[in-house]
C-alpha cells in the first residue's frame, strides 16, 4: 500500500514508518522537524524564515502585541506547497489534529485539500488535543498535565498554547475532524482514556518503537548509581519536573558519594538519547498515565525510567507495580524514597533494565505494532 503519515513531534511516525516498510509498504512522512528536537522528515514543511535565528524575536514580538502568528502563517504555506505531492494515498494518517502546526481556520483548509485528493484518512490521538485537554480540564484524571495550573492559577501564562486548544476555533477543527476522518486511533493510555465512548474510536495501538535501530546496554553498576534528568524547558511545568529536581537535590544531600546526576536542557533528539547511554535511571515525567515517547525508547536501552506508570498501565499490561517501569507521583519524596530503594538495592535496577525491554520488545515491536495499524485501517 502507498500510505501517508503526515505530522512527527516525538519519533513515533518514523518509527511507524520503519515497521511498515519492513512489511512492504511504500511510506512518506511529512512533518516539520519539530524545532530543537529536529527530527527525521522525508519533506520538511516547517519554518525556516520566521523561526530563523535574527528573526525569531521578532516573529515572537508581533505575534506578543499583534496576536498574528507568522510562524504558523508560514507553516501553512510551506505546507499548502506540498498538497500536489500528497495525493492518492492508500492510507493518510494525521499524528495530531494541528497536524500542519498552523491556525485552526488553515487545519481545516488544508484538511479539505487533502481529502479531496485521499479517501482513507485516521487520525491519530497523540500529543495535546481536545479531547484530551477537555477531560483533564475537567477534572476527570486523579492528575493531568494541568494540574498544576488547577492548582495554581498563576501559572495560566505557562498555559496559552494548551487553553487555546477549547477555544471555538479548536472545537470547530475537531468536530471537522470527526465528520471527516475514518476513525481515531490512540497512542497510549493518556488518550485512550478520554476517548473511550466515542462513536469513531477505534482503540488504542502502544507506541512503535524500532529495536533494531535501539541497542540494549546491559546495566554494569559502578562506584556511583548514574541518574539523568533530561529537560524541555517549554514543558517544564507540566510535565512535573520540578517534582524530579526536588527530589534529586533530598537525594543528592544523602548519598553524594554513591550517585552521579546528569541533567540537560532543550537538546536535539539524537544529542538527548546519546547523552543518557550511561545512566542507570531516567527521569522521564510525572503527570502521565502511561509512558511516551522519550521513556518508551530509554526503557528499550534498559534504563529504569521513572515516568507515568499507573494502576490502569499495570492492569491493561497485566504487570505488577515497580517491576518494569517506577510509576512517577507528583510528590518529591515519594520520588526520592523510590531513587534511595533503588541506590540501596542495585540489583533491583539490573533487574528492571531486563524487564524493561522485555516489555518494549512483546508490547511495542514496531513491526508488530506497523501490523496493528495495518489491521485497523483495512477494517475501516
Amino acid at each position: 500500500m502507498k500510505i501517508l503519515l503526515i505530522g512527527e513531534y516525538s519519533r513515533l511516525h518514523n518509527s511507524l514508518k520503519e515497521g511498515l516498510i519492513e512489511l512492504g509498504h511504500d511510506v512518506l512522512l511529512v512533518g516539520n522537524s519539530d524545532g530543537f528536537k529536529n527530527l527525521s522528515v522525508d519533506i520538511n514543511v516547517g519554518p525556516k524564515f520566521f523561526s530563523s535565528k535574527f528573526i525569531k524575536p521578532l516573529s515572537k514580538f508581533i505575534y506578543k502585541i499583534s496576536g498574528i502568528d507568522l510562524i504558523a502563517t508560514e507553516n501553512a504555506f510551506n505546507f499548502n506547497k506540498k498538497i500536489p505531492r500528497l495525493k492518492e494515498f492508500d492510507i493518510v494518517q494525521l499524528f495530531n489534529e494541528s497536524f500542519a502546526k498552523t491556525t485552526p481556520k488553515r487545519e481545516i483548509w488544508l484538511l479539505k485539500k487533502i481529502l479531496k485528493f485521499n479517501q482513507n484518512v485516521f487520525l491519530l490521538s497523540c500529543g495535546i488535543d481536545y479531547v484530551s485537554i477537555k477531560y483533564a480540564n475537567d477534572k476527570k484524571l486523579k492528575y493531568s498535565i494541568l494540574t498544576p495550573l488547577h492548582e495554581e492559577k498563576a501559572l495560566k501564562h505557562h498555559y496559552k498554547f494548551i487553553l487555546k486548544k477549547l477555544r471555538p476555533s479548536n472545537v470547530k477543527l475537531h468536530d471537522f475532524l470527526l465528520e471527516n476522518v475514518r476513525g481515531i486511533i490512540a497512542s497510549d493510555l493518556d488518550y485512550h482514556i478520554p476517548h473511550l465512548g466515542y462513536n469513531n474510536y477505534l482503540g488504542m495501538v502502544p507506541n512503535p518503537v524500532n529495536i533494531k535501530r535501539i541497542e540494549y546496554i546491559p546495566i554494569n553498576i559502578g562506584s556511583n548509581i548514574v541518574i539523568f534528568h533530561g529537560i524541555n524547558t517549554s514543558s517544564y511545568i507540566r510535565k512535573g519536573n520540578i517534582f524530579f529536581d526536588k527530589a534529586l537535590a533530598i537525594i543528592q544531600e544523602k548519598y553524594a558519594e554513591k550517585i552521579t546526576i546528569i541533567k540537560t536542557e532543550n537538546v536535539p533528539y539524537k544529542e538527548y538519547i546519546k547523552a543518557y547511554d550511561s545512566c542507570h535511571i531516567l527521569l522521564d515525567q510525572v503527570y502521565a498515565y502511561d509512558q511516551g515517547y522519550n521513556a518508551l525508547e530509554a526503557m528499550a536501552k534498559g534504563k529504569v525510567v521513572f515516568t507515568g506508570a499507573e494502576k490502569e498501565w499495570l492492569n491493561y499490561y497485566n504487570l505488577e507495580e515497580d517491576t518494569v517501569a517506577i510509576n512517577a507521583l507528583p510528590d518529591a519524596n515519594r520520588i526520592a524514597k523510590k531513587l534511595e530503594w533503588l541506590i540501596l538495592n542495585p540489583k533491583k535496577i539490573i533487574e528492571i533494565s531486563k524487564n524493561a525491554r522485555t516489555f518494549i520488545e512483546r508490547e511495542h515491536n514496531y513491526i508488530t505494532i506497523a501490523q496493528k495499524y495495518l489491521d485497523i485501517w483495512k477494517n475501516h
